[in-house]
């Protein structure tokens, strides 16, 4: 009688407290990429809101798109309380009713974070990162310098640049802005992209063949991501990163409550937790990404490294952000474009 009592008791005050009571096997769901970034959610978020709430978390992964097309299907009954995309196809779910609108009022931690960070109505930033120009300076002419995305198109470099088939969005958007235009009326840039063909030496189909491609020098020039430029760093590669004067092409991801989450409120101290500087502290860390809360202590070193934004100032000088419900509209557009013009011929 006196272990029911105390188990009443104790339930009551955690309510009282205001936090509800977690019944057994009760859990707050992720939906997030496999691998080492649902480790990273893992290690910072969802290990700070289960010591705040003693709420566990679940971390479902798969790839981006298949994430939005289950649900798409599972619309009004979701299959996680709350999803980790990126900020342009985050546009696609707030387009099609999956997310709650963020009242951020109950984000304590959203207070300072950088203006960029605030995507949609229903998604918000967490942390940052930059597709830009990567090279091998032992394999690229010692002339060559790479002090604007202009210098991509120099005849030296013939047969020796990788880009990316899976979203051509970076260089669609700067052959544009090189062409007078911009990624609204990125047709201007049709010319220019074509000019670059006799560059292109490959075009890589994810991160590892990136990594393969500039390892063995089969393409010492590429439009890559920092986080791999980085990891390979790490592993003894030599490469350059650089941020060209028109800066470097921003991604940004981003996460949104599915609208019908019966966790609502933890959904809520979900996105707090993760917006909070210890968190971004950790994934800056983890991946050398850029924190959204101008409050994280970021390690010098890694904030001196090109595509670490961590400062208002770097944000408005080096950082080229494509509109990110104009890339959702467009990118199919793009893709297209690039696979019958650039890739296909």
């Amino acid at each position: 009688m006196r272990t029911i009592w105390f188990a009443c008791a104790l339930a009551l005050a955690t309510v009282f407290a205001g936090q509800p009571a977690v019944a057994a096997g009760e859990k707050l769901i992720i939906s997030a990429w496999g691998g080492s970034w649902k480790e990273m959610v893992a290690k910072s978020a969802a290990k700070r809101f289960t010591e705040e709430t003693g709420v566990e978390v679940e971390i479902i992964s798969g790839g981006t798109i298949d994430r939005l097309n289950k649900a798409k299907l599972a619309k009004g009954d979701p299959e996680s309380d709350l999803t980790l995309t990126t900020s342009h196809v985050g546009w696609l779910y707030q387009n099609d009713g999956l997310f709650e609108t963020l009242d951020y009022s109950r984000i304590p931690n959203a207070k300072n974070i950088f203006p960029e960070a605030k995507i949609s109505p229903g998604h918000v930033g967490v942390w940052s990162y930059v597709y830009t120009i990567g090279y091998n300076p032992n394999l690229v002419p010692d002339d060559v310098k790479f002090e604007s995305w202009e210098d991509l198109w120099n005849p030296k470099l013939k047969g020796m640049i990788a880009l990316p088939d899976f979203d051509p969005s970076h260089i669609i958007t700067v052959a544009a802005i090189l062409s007078g235009g911009s990624a609204e009326n990125w047709e201007v840039g049709q010319d220019k992209l074509m000019a670059l063909k006799p560059n292109i030496k490959a075009f890589y189909t994810n991160d590892a063949s990136s990594q393969q491609m500039m390892a063995s020098g089969e393409s010492p020039v590429q439009v890559l991501l920092s986080g791999n430029a980085f990891h390979q760093m790490d592993q003894g590669v030599p490469i350059k990163l650089v941020i060209p004067k028109e800066g470097a092409i921003v991604g940004i991801d981003a996460i949104g409550i599915m609208k019908g989450t019966k966790h609502l409120d933890w959904a809520y101290q979900f996105i707090n937790a993760a917006l909070d500087p210890e968190s971004q502290a950790f994934v800056t860390e983890f991946k050398k990404l850029g924190p959204m809360n101008p409050a994280t202590k970021v390690d010098p070193a890694i904030a001196a490294l090109p595509g670490v934004f961590t400062t208002a100032q770097q944000w408005s000088e080096d950082a080229l952000i494509i509109d990110h419900k104009l890339r959702a509209e467009k990118l199919g557009e793009w893709k297209q474009w690039f696979a019958e013009n650039m890739i296909g011929q």
